[in-house]
């Protein structure tokens, strides 16, 4: 059995029961970072061996991981932040477990862009999730294609970026495009801008920018 087990995006409290279960009777626990892992694990006393599983060895450890599940291992996969899969590392390996018959389980649990969603003020009963845009190759193409979505959009943006990213979406879809900006979502200093694209990348421009970020935007009227 393969679980995905969503961690707390910044308040430790936000962990389930469920998933502190899971993680004490899984053989192996795999980690995007074994460090940002180590402290959530320790905070719930649970002390199990720890595995590294990220973006940049998901390819090499993947038929490894493969073998250990079909031999009975029990493993759980533990990203740094969110559920697993949603702009972290698990797809490959789910997709080669279903096509294993190997059994996967994904626990119900944190994940930053839902409560972005909800507490923005936008429509809710249609969006897309965009993840983090891409940097370079494909992103005029992906913002020609975005500005013309009816849907409210989500998306990941790193804090050097926010504004940036702001300001060029603004030239796509209009500066008076609303939009709200959650920072730092269920930690002590969680804030959510509201406004114009061109006002809240004038308020961060001005302020400056710190945190876990996720941008909501209305789709085109």
């Amino acid at each position: 059995m393969l679980y995905l087990v969503p961690s707390p995006i910044g308040n430790l409290s936000d962990m389930t029961y469920r998933a502190v279960e899971v993680l004490k009777q899984v053989d192996v626990i795999l980690c995007e970072d074994t460090r940002t892992s180590s402290v959530l694990l320790n905070h719930y006393g649970i002390s199990k061996p720890l595995s590294p599983y990220h973006q940049h060895n998901e390819h090499k450890v993947l038929q490894h991981l493969v073998t250990q599940l079909q031999a009975g291992k029990q493993m759980a996969v533990l990203t740094d932040a969110g559920t697993p899969g949603i702009s972290d590392p698990a797809f490959l390996l789910v997709r080669e477990c279903v096509r294993n018959n190997i059994a996967v389980e994904c626990l119900p649990g944190a994940t930053a862009f839902v409560p972005a969603l909800v507490n923005s003020g936008l429509p809710t009963n249609r969006f897309t999730f965009e993840g983090f845009l891409p940097p370079k190759k494909g992103r005029h193409t992906m913002l020609t294609k975005l500005a013309t979505e009816e849907r409210t959009m989500v998306m990941y943006e790193s804090p050097m970026r926010l504004v940036k990213t702001l300001d060029e979406i603004a030239t796509y879809f209009g500066a008076d495009r609303q939009c709200c900006v959650s920072r730092e979502l269920s930690k002590k200093f969680e804030e959510n801008k509201r406004g114009t694209l061109q006002e809240v990348a004038d308020y961060f421009r001005e302020k400056g920018v710190k945190g876990e970020i996720v941008v909501v935007i209305a789709g085109k009227e």
